[in-house]
């Protein structure tokens, strides 16, 4: 596949508007909106810049990861030792949720786009993977490597985030845009880790955690069974 070809596809995976279901979760923001934690552009800017470093992160490397497996080709054990793994760095079930129902819808819309015997592999394997699993799955049967599918996961991140930022709360939505350029640095930074361990056994890959991220999440997941919430998470 061509480099343009290729470079489409990871920009049409990391664009709000690709039906993979992001849209309807905020990755925490509308839990601490509600607590009174962000309440302003510079509050949602010391929020996504956390959760860059942490969720971002470890989205990331599972991409990274995932990516570098489905262009080597692995057995189907490989995949689910994966999915397990990320399993295991996600302590919150409404986080591990979210991350599979996001996966679910990712996995609808690319066997449309990019249909591909990796993913049906992938799908025999773990039925309900991660989405950021399936995402670099989908990054490698379009022709990027790791370090592009690390850089989509990141930006989703916190682009999803920012626009719940601005759906909630009415921020300004260039004050907020500016807000996730100025990430660039750091978005950088982490693709090029995960890209450096993208080869590793799925055990020994790196962990990065935010507990408050999960303390929302569980808190979200609870008030939205009680009351009607915006976003899913």
């Amino acid at each position: 596949m061509s480099p343009v070809r290729a470079g489409l596809a990871v920009l049409a995976l990391a664009d709000a508007r690709f039906p993979g279901g992001g849209h309807v979760h905020s990755g925490g923001v509308e839990e601490a909106a509600s607590r009174g934690l962000i309440r302003d552009v510079a509050d949602l800017r010391e929020f996504l810049h956390g959760r860059l470093r942490a969720a971002g992160a470890l989205q990331a490397v599972f991409a990274a990861a995932a990516a570098h497996a489905a262009a080597r080709g692995v057995p189907g054990g490989h995949w689910r030792e994966l999915d397990v793994e990320l399993d295991a760095r996600t302590p919150s079930p409404a986080q591990r949720e979210a991350s599979r129902a996001q996966g679910r819808g990712t996995v609808r819309a690319g066997r449309a786009a990019w249909p591909s015997p990796v993913l049906e592999e992938l799908l025999a394997a773990t039925p309900r993977p991660h989405h950021p699993i399936v995402l670099g799955v989908l990054a490698a049967v379009a022709g990027s490597g790791p370090r592009e599918a690390a850089l989509a996961a990141g930006y989703l991140a916190v682009s999803g985030p920012s626009s719940a930022g601005v759906r909630l709360l009415g921020m300004d939505p260039f004050a907020v845009n500016a807000v996730v350029t100025e990430l660039a640095d750091d978005l950088d930074r982490i693709a090029d880790e995960a890209a450096a361990t993208a080869g590793a056994a799925p055990a020994e890959l790196p962990a990065p955690g935010a507990p408050a991220l999960d303390l929302l999440a569980e808190a979200h997941d609870r008030h939205h069974r009680e009351e009607v919430r915006l976003f899913a998470s």
